[in-house]
């Protein structure tokens, strides 16, 4: 359910509708959305958007302004869409990774490739 809040005019159907599709293009990147809520200010230039919505490790907060509404919509998605990305992509990003060795030996390995018969040869 996502809160819209509009001071000095009236929310649309079509806004509303553009709104929500915006928001549902984060949920591609498979993670709940937790609470969002977009306000939406008439100004003397034109309109400001702000947008938060929780996501459960963090919280996403975006703000755009233009003279067109659905351009400024646009803008905030977009933003939102960034700041996930880069939270979801961060661990790859980690310039200290510590790469996977597999074939490491150890002395366990030694201890039961253990051959009785060369033990025999030594001694006698």
């Amino acid at each position: 359910m996502i809160k819209i809040t509009s001071k000095d005019f009236e929310v649309t159907a079509p806004i509303r509708q553009r709104i929500e599709s915006r928001l549902e293009k984060l949920s591609r990147h498979d993670i709940q959305l937790i609470n969002p809520h977009v306000i939406i200010t008439q100004e003397k230039q034109g309109f400001k958007i702000e947008a938060s919505v929780g996501i459960p490790s963090n919280t996403l907060f975006a703000q755009a302004t233009d003279n067109d509404l659905y351009a400024a919509i646009n803008a905030m998605g977009q933003k939102l869409e960034k700041q996930l990305n880069r939270i979801n992509h961060k661990p790859e990003g980690a310039r200290r990774a510590v790469p996977a060795i597999e074939n490491e030996a150890t002395s366990e390995d030694f201890d039961n490739e253990y051959d009785e018969s060369l033990e025999k040869e030594y001694i006698a």
